[in-house]
């Protein structure tokens, strides 16, 4: 019966997605980088009986991946510079490919063994204090931490297709291998692919945002909400509903997403 029951289920999302095209006519290949347009779209579909998801595989074109993993780190760090850097905060933000929505987060404060204290700097520059790290996990207990959620949010099935986002290449390309080969640790492989947003806006607006998520919030004339440099947020100085740098990085992803823009690894194999 299963054959019968998809090739069913087939003809319906068929059904359904004809009868939005005539409800939306002409403007339904309408480019959605205008937010008015896309709410315009789903009132009207929602109008004639469409629920918010049926909106909402109109107004996105299907992407390569199920899932977008948005990730961040934070670092030591100081002026001048200390060797080696290591991660303090490890935060990622499952985004559904489909909705552009955040639905699961992951998120740990890591303990620094070579450089435990940190500095005024950092402690500056990401809002992260002396006590947030403390007792904290080791970042090999942390990524045997990330292995479980990500097989526990189905992201390590062979027919999940899922990508990690980085604002920029340093935190897959310099920071974490960087620091796993210091400790002699290995990296998984889901580590070695990943979009790096700058590289994609680059492409989607034809102009590189030298200032990162400023300048592409500036340009999708979206407002960037929390402190910059904190990965998931929580910092002690910041209020709990505040936006992070992962969640800008969200928010840049689905406004791309809304004018029709298809993300796609950039970065090169290993």
């Amino acid at each position: 019966m299963l054959a019968p029951l998809q090739t069913g289920a087939a003809r319906f999302s068929s059904y359904l997605l004809s009868r939005a095209r005539k409800v939306l006519g002409s403007h339904l290949f309408s480019p959605c980088g205008v937010p008015e347009f896309c709410s315009i779209s789903t009132r009207k579909l929602a109008a004639h009986g469409f629920g918010a998801s049926m909106a909402a595989m109109v107004s996105f074109p299907p992407q390569r991946y199920h899932y977008f993993l948005v990730l961040d780190f934070e670092a030591t760090c100081d002026k001048p510079q200390i060797h080696p850097q290591e991660i303090i905060e490890f935060p990622i933000l499952k985004l559904n490919g489909r909705t552009m929505e955040i639905e699961s987060t992951f998120h740990m404060y890591v303990q620094p063994v070579v450089h435990p204290q940190l500095t005024p700097f950092c402690t500056e520059l990401t809002g992260i204090i002396q006590a947030m790290v403390d007792g904290q996990p080791s970042l090999q207990q942390v990524l045997e931490r990330v292995d479980e959620w990500m097989a526990k949010e189905g992201l390590l099935d062979p027919n999940v297709k899922s990508i990690f986002v980085t604002c920029g290449d340093w935190d897959l390309k310099v920071m974490l291998p960087g620091q796993c080969q210091y400790l002699g640790l290995p990296v998984a492989d889901y580590f070695k692919q990943w979009i790096n947003l700058k590289k994609a806006y680059s492409f989607a607006m034809g102009c590189w945002p030298k200032n990162g998520l400023l300048d592409m919030n500036k340009g999708l004339s979206l407002q960037h909400i929390g402190r910059p440099h904190s990965g998931i947020g929580q910092s002690l100085h910041m209020s709990p509903w505040q936006l992070d740098d992962c969640k800008n990085i969200a928010n840049i992803m689905k406004t791309l997403a809304y004018r029709g823009f298809i993300f796609k690894q950039t970065s090169k194999p290993f």
